[in-house]
C-alpha cells in the first residue's frame, strides 16, 4: 500500500515509519519543513511540504494513496494561555479538515484514514471504566477532541474508512511523558500528582505505532478506539511503579493546587481521572507486547541511549558510495562549517578494521579532539566508527550501504550518549540533539549535491 503520514517527525512517526516500512508499504510524508525533516525520519520516503494553517495538502502527495494516517497535533505540554488553546485546537481540527477536503475532491480516494483524538475526549471520569461506548465528557481538551473527531468522521460519508484512535499517556524514550517525569525521579524529586487517586491510561509507543498499522490493515476496525494498554491504573501506582524502575524514592508530591498555579488549566491532563481500556482493540485481535506498567517501565527506563536513524537513496552504484564514504577526508565535506571540522590522520592508509582515525572540531567555540576505531568492517556493506576520545560518554555511528533500485540506498545509525548523566540529560542532550539533525541534514543534502537525489 502506498501510506501518507503526517506528523511523522515526532516521537510516534519515528517508531511508525519503519514498521511501515518494514510492512513493505510505500511512504509519504507531510511535514512544514522537508529538508530539515530528513534527519527526524529514520526510513527512505517522499516528502512533501504543507503548512496545515495556510494550504490544503498539495496533489500529488495524495496521489495513488490507499491509506492516510494524521498524527498532527501541536505539543499540549505547555500553559494553556488563550492564544495556547487556540493553537491546540486550530493544529488538529483545521488540519484534519484540510485532509477530508483534499479527500473529498480525489476521483480515487482512499480506503482508510487513521486520526488521532485523545482520552482527553472522556473529560474527568472518577473511576468510571471508559470502553469507546461511552459519551464525551467536559472540558478544554474534551471540546478539541470531540470537534477534531467528528472533522476525521466526515471521511465516512466520502466511503473512506475512518478509524479515530483516542490515544492515552504516550510512554516511550527521547519524548512522551517519561521526557519530563524521568529527570525528576532519578534526581529524587518525584512524586503522586494530587491525591494520586485519578486513574491514569497509558500506552507504549511501540504498541501505539503497531495499533496504528493494525488499523490500516484490519478491513473491520472503524470509528473511535481508545489506544490504551489494557491495565491502567492510578497515579499513586504509576508513582510507586516508576519509582521502582529507577531505584529511586518518590517522596515529594506536587499538589493540585500548586499545579494549577504553575500551569494553569493544563493541569487537568494530569489532575483528570480516565479508566480508559482498549475493548475495541482487543476485540479485533490486537496483541499488546507491552500490557502491564511495570514491564514497560523497567523496559524504558532502562535506556539511556539515544537514536538517530536517517537513510538515503542516491543514484549510484553501492561501489561508488562506499568507496566515498570510507575515505576519512570526505568527511570533512560532509561536516557543516560550523563545526571547523578537520581529519588529522589516521592509522592505516586505508580505512579498514582498527583503523583509528583523529580529528579535531570546536562546538560553541569550545575546541575538542576526537578519536574513533573503526569496528564491524564488511568492505561494500558496512562498517561503525566507535568514539575512543571525544565529547560524548559513547558515540557509535555505523554506516550501512544496500544495492537498491539501481542504486545505493544509505542508512545512518548513530546511537549515543551525552555527559553528566541526569543533569546531561536535562541540559546538553537538547543541544546535542537539535545540533546532530542539522549535522546529518547537512550530510544528506551535501550527498544529494554531490551524486543526486
Amino acid at each position: 500500500m502506498k501510506i501518507l503520514v503526517t506528523g511523522a517527525t515526532g516521537l510516534v512517526g519515528q517508531q511508525l515509519l519503519p514498521l511501515l516500512a518494514a510492512a513493505g508499504h510505500d511512504i509519504n510524508v507531510l511535514t512544514r519543513d522537508p529538508k530539515t525533516a530528513v534527519a527526524r525520519l529514520p526510513v527512505r520516503c517522499r516528502r512533501y511540504k504543507w503548512d496545515p494553517a495556510l494550504l490544503e495538502p498539495p496533489k500529488e502527495a495524495l496521489e495513488g494513496v490507499d491509506a492516510v494516517i494524521n498524527l498532527a497535533g501541536e505539543n499540549i505540554a505547555a500553559r494553556w494561555t488563550d492564544s495556547k488553546k487556540a493553537e491546540l485546537e486550530r493544529s488538529r481540527v483545521l488540519s484534519t479538515h484540510q485532509l477530508v477536503k483534499a479527500m473529498e475532491d480525489m476521483e480515487a480516494r482512499p480506503r482508510v484514514f487513521v486520526s488521532c483524538s485523545g482520552i482527553g475526549y472522556y473529560g474527568d471520569r472518577k473511576s468510571l471504566e471508559l470502553d469507546e461506548s461511552v459519551s464525551g465528557g467536559n472540558g478544554v481538551l474534551a471540546d478539541v477532541c470531540k470537534k477534531w473527531e467528528a472533522e476525521a468522521l466526515k471521511a465516512e460519508s466520502l466511503g473512506v474508512r475512518t478509524v479515530v484512535l483516542r490515544i492515552a499517556t504516550v510512554l516511550g524514550t527521547d519524548g512522551g511523558a517519561l521526557k519530563f517525569m524521568l529527570p525528576a525521579f532519578r534526581m529524587c524529586v518525584g512524586g503522586r500528582v494530587g491525591s494520586g487517586r485519578q486513574w491514569m491510561s497509558w500506552i507504549h509507543v511501540r504498541d501505539l505505532a503497531r495499533l496504528m498499522l493494525h488499523a490500516v490493515e484490519t478491513e473491520s476496525l472503524r470509528g473511535p478506539v481508545n489506544a490504551t494498554s489494557p491495565e491502567p491504573v492510578t497515579n499513586a501506582e504509576f508513582t510507586r511503579t516508576l519509582a521502582k524502575a529507577v531505584h529511586r524514592p518518590a517522596f515529594l508530591p506536587m499538589p493540585a493546587f500548586l499545579l494549577k498555579l504553575v500551569v494553569g488549566e493544563m493541569s487537568g491532563v494530569l489532575l483528570d481521572s480516565q479508566k480508559a481500556v482498549p475493548k475495541k482493540a482487543e476485540a479485533c485481535g490486537f496483541r499488546f507486547d507491552y500490557p502491564e506498567l511495570e514491564g514497560t517501565l523497567v523496559n524504558l527506563c532502562d535506556v539511556h541511549t539515544h537514536a538517530l536513524r536517517m537513510e538515503q537513496w542516491v543514484p549510484q552504484p553501492l561501489n561508488t558510495m562506499f568507496e566515498f564514504y570510507s575515505d576519512a577526508k570526505n568527511l570533512e565535506v560532509l561536516t557543516p562549517p560550523f563545526l571547523n571540522f578537520q581529519v588529522l590522520g589516521q592509522s592505516t592508509r586505508q580505512m579498514e578494521e582498527g583503523t583509528r582515525i583523529n580529528y579535531r572540531l570546536q562546538l560553541y567555540g569550545i575546541p575538542f579532539r576526537w578519536q574513533s576505531v573503526i569496528m564491524d568492517w564488511k568492505s561494500g556493506r558496512r562498517f561503525s566508527d566507535i568514539q575512543v576520545v571525544g565529547p560524548y560518554w559513547l558515540w557509535h555511528h555505523t554506516h550501512e550501504f544496500i544495492e537498491q533500485d539501481g542504486g545505493t540506498l544509505i542508512r545512518d545509525c548513530a546511537i549515543y550518549r551525552v555527559p553528566l548523566w541526569t543533569l546531561g540529560e536535562l541540559l546538553i542532550y537538547p543541544v546535542v540533539r537539535r545540533d546532530l539533525e542539522k549535522i546529518f541534514a547537512f550530510r544528506w543534502q551535501k550527498t544529494c549535491d554531490l551524486f543526486g537525489e
